[in-house]
């Protein structure tokens, strides 16, 4: 009897390790005469990135980054400036440069406004029209001209006085309000009622029958997007033209 019953429990734990392979992978059959294994398939390295390829615009819009202020105090910000760091805002957006490739900048704007000039290069992306670059503007020193002019940096917030063919003006820019953007200034120069420019890379420039990249002109896209937000364009003025400068209060 004790042989029987060792029997039955023998057979009892066998069924039982049966059922437990059974969730189990099954095992791999021994490959046959001839064949090969198969390649182990490459997955995708979880560090892998791709790049981000710009399609269309994007835009954002935020506090002043610590970096940014820093780099702004002394330079484009000093103290006894119209409005405090904290007044404005930092634009990022994509737009269409002058290689035709989608790139993305920088800029400073009034909060007041931040918005607003957002729409304005978004309408500008939509048409296609190209901006030579986009970043944030330079000190201005008087006895020399104006670096982000000549490099054609589309730019606004830089706290300096007016400036014409003659030289600085005892008055504030509206730039030092964060309140005037300039597009493309060497393609879109100030030039005197007779005819003089302070860049003389944009004496061709003077020519505003030309439809060379970058250029405005009365009524386009450009004059359109900013009226569109109530900004007036310097190219309208009588006393001289600015092509590259609007404004909030048309000065």
């Amino acid at each position: 009897m004790r042989r029987v019953a060792l029997l039955v429990l023998t057979a009892v734990l066998a069924a039982g390790c049966t059922g437990a392979s059974a969730r189990s992978e099954e095992p791999t059959p021994a490959p046959l005469p001839g064949a090969t294994s198969p390649s182990p398939v490459a997955t995708p390295s979880p560090t892998t990135t791709v790049d981000h390829v710009r399609t269309r615009f994007s835009g954002r819009i935020s506090t002043i980054p610590p970096a940014i202020a820093s780099e702004m105090r002394g330079t484009t910000w000093k103290p006894g400036c119209p409005v405090p760091i904290s007044d404005l805002r930092l634009l990022r957006f994509n737009y269409v440069g002058f290689d035709g490739e989608i790139k993305r900048g920088p800029m400073v704007v009034n909060a007041t406004v931040a918005e607003d000039i957002l729409s304005v290069f978004e309408q500008l992306f939509d048409a296609g029209f190209p901006l030579k670059r986009v970043a944030l503007a330079k000190e201005y020193k008087p006895k020399h001209n104006d670096p982000s002019k000549h490099r054609s940096v589309t730019a606004s917030f830089n706290c300096r006085p007016a400036i014409t063919i003659d030289g600085p003006q005892p008055t504030l820019s509206q730039h030092s309000y964060g309140l005037a953007v300039d597009v493309n200034p060497l393609q879109n120069p100030e030039v005197s009622l007779d005819g003089r420019v302070r860049d003389k890379a944009a004496k061709i420039y003077r020519d505003r029958t030309l439809d060379l990249p970058g250029m405005i002109h009365p009524d386009d896209v450009v004059v359109r997007a900013f009226a569109s937000i109530g900004w007036k364009w310097g190219g309208d003025w009588s006393s001289m033209k600015d092509y590259m400068h609007f404004s909030l209060t048309g000065t």
